[in-house]
């Protein structure tokens, strides 16, 4: 069985594990914002989380009280037990169990000394006793309620087995034996799994919410009952949003259901036109025939008659049989042309034909076939600019677009971004059988700042991406997310070995001067990159530019026209 190497361990604050930890602390002095790696933390004062304790406990009772701050400590072990996972420098189960302890010191809770501890995780096997002096949650009680008669570092077990369980990938409760609240002079914990302890009650409350929960779900679902009795829509599974414009979208796409009038859907490549068109279908009293859809864009120009219309054996070179074309099989349902924007001319005029009589003449045929076809239409271009340019009839316009549904762009609807992906990271860690515990706080910002060119595609992909590359029962972070993603816009201040604060470097920052060193770029190559960013990201105000990069602005209108006129002299002599 491993050991730990001594029968006491201290755990050094100066080893390369705990600068490692030390490092991903950052306070941003312009944001507001502390982080631990992509865990947004709280600067809060003791005193006031002392008060928070002691009105759970005489609001709610000290039962309840107790399993609810175990509980909060079991979730925060767990997800400190996940950035220990990825930190550099961790590469022994002695170094990966200690540095729980060591986050714990760094985050001002309690100083632990390992007295005992033995590992053995590929037979499941943990055993530890630990000493805990300066226990915040001990020395709040004292103050408050004097010497109690049973141990009281309820959060700090919580975290204590939430940690060793992450650690262990198994049940593991932690006990306190001795508590200072007690009388001791220390808070004294002993841990193993929940199976080996005679009374293992403990854990069902850090596991199971307390029945206060139960009694607030059940008023929520009455909520819900209550709405839906009022007459509020519920959306479909695979329509998602809550936004006020896609909602907008969404009530005029079921009002057109009932009727057979002919939608178009316009909206960005990736908003989930195809998805609204499937919807509508699916809503209307056609939902029971097929569901035909056709991308134009997709379709080579001489092929597009024959795959609306049909074919004929031997209309052209190797059409050696009959075919029925979309219109036909689409006949009794629904046809979405995605993309109508595309089509040729000479394809719009048979369209038009089609739409008119309701009937179809397939490609070097002359029998016409009776169609009831509901034609839905999608672009992301304005076809109306289109009939101006001359590229688009105008009549096939107006008789396509009876009704036009605008669905929004996915930077229109912020509210809507996180419940998307929400949505997708549950489809995906189904599908790859791996379970991720949501994404980080600075994942979460990263996703609502982001613009999503690509719209829901876009976003699609992304947290697709995320569930591959995030260890199996972690977060998704930023650079799962966004493996370009680069954090060096601002300076922020993180912890020193001393504990003080001091400017952070960034990794990227570190990249920069490398590549400088090692000859990649020259030094004027990057004052011309840093000056043309700060220009860029300034929005082209040289006063904003000159205040990011700490000169003044004659100075950065001179660096720009120097840099002009090498550009004008390089352009020279090329030609």
């Amino acid at each position: 069985m491993k050991k730990s190497t001594s029968h006491v361990t201290q755990i050094s604050s100066n080893n390369s594990v705990s600068n490692n930890l030390r490092s991903q602390l950052h306070f941003s002095c312009d944001t507001g914002q502390i982080w631990l790696h992509e865990h947004r933390m709280l600067l809060v004062h003791a005193d006031s989380h002392a008060q928070m304790r002691r009105e759970l406990i005489e609001t709610l009772g000290r039962d309840r009280a107790r399993g609810l701050l175990m509980r909060m400590g079991y979730a925060s072990g767990m997800s400190d037990f996940e950035l220990v996972s990825i930190t550099p420098g961790v590469t022994s189960d002695l170094e990966a169990f200690t540095a729980g302890p060591l986050l714990h010191t760094l985050e001002g809770i309690v100083k632990t000394i390992i007295i005992k501890l033995e590992i053995n995780r590929k037979l499941g096997k943990f055993y530890v006793e630990c000493s805990w002096e300066n226990s915040w949650e001990a020395q709040a009680h004292l103050r408050r309620y004097g010497e109690a008669s049973e141990a009281v570092c309820w959060n700090l077990i919580g975290y204590a087995s939430g940690f060793t369980s992450a650690f262990m990938g198994k049940p593991i409760l932690c006990k306190e034996v001795k508590c200072h609240a007690m009388g001791a002079e220390h808070c004294y914990l002993v841990g193993k799994p929940v199976e080996e302890w005679e009374d293992a009650s403990d854990f069902a409350l850090l596991t199971n919410p307390d029945s206060i929960a139960d009694q607030l779900r059940g008023l929520q679902t009455q909520v819900v009952q209550l709405r839906s009795a009022m007459g509020e829509k519920k959306l479909p599974s695979d329509i998602v949003g809550n936004s006020p414009a896609f909602l907008a979208a969404y009530e005029l796409l079921t009002q057109a259901a009932g009727s057979q009038i002919t939608v178009m859907l316009q909206g960005e490549t990736g908003v989930g036109k195809e998805i609204f068109a499937r919807t509508l279908h699916s809503m209307g009293n056609r939902c029971k025939e097929s569901f035909i859809a056709i991308n134009c864009a997709a379709i080579p120009h001489d092929l597009v008659e024959s795959e609306l219309f049909g074919v004929e054996k031997g209309a052209y070179t190797g059409a050696h049989t009959s075919r029925a074309g979309r219109f036909e099989r689409a006949d009794g349902g629904t046809l979405f042309l995605d993309e109508v924007g595309d089509l040729p001319l000479s394809a719009q005029a048979k369209l038009l034909r089609v739409l008119q009589e309701g009937e179809v003449e397939r490609l070097g045929g002359t029998k016409t076939y009776k169609v009831s076809v509901r034609l839905v239409t999608a672009s992301n271009i304005n076809l109306k600019q289109l009939v101006e340019e001359g590229k688009f009839r105008s009549d096939l316009y107006f008789r396509l677009n009876a009704l036009q549904i605008n669905i929004p762009p996915l930077r229109e609807r912020s509210m809507d971004i996180l419940l998307l992906a929400k949505s997708f990271l549950k489809k995906y860690s189904a599908i790859s059988g791996k379970t991720v515990r949501g994404f980080s706080a600075k994942a979460k910002l990263a996703l609502l700042a982001y613009q999503w060119p690509g719209n829901i595609r876009e976003l699609q992909n992304a947290v697709e991406r995320g569930v591959m590359l995030a260890p199996s029962g972690t977060k998704i972070g930023i650079n799962h997310l966004f493996p370009s993603y680069s954090n060096d816009d601002s300076l922020d201040f993180g912890l020193n070995a001393k504990g003080g604060l001091s400017i952070s470097q960034r990794e990227s920052g570190k990249d920069f001067y490398e590549a400088i060193l090692s000859g990649k770029i020259t030094l004027e190559q990057a004052i011309t990159l840093s000056t043309e960013a700060a220009v860029d990201k300034a929005n082209g105000n040289l006063s904003a530019a000159a205040r990011l990069l700490g000169v003044t602005r004659s100075h950065l209108a001179y660096r720009l026209e120097h840099q002009q006129e090498k550009a004008i002299k390089k352009s020279a002599k090329v030609k």
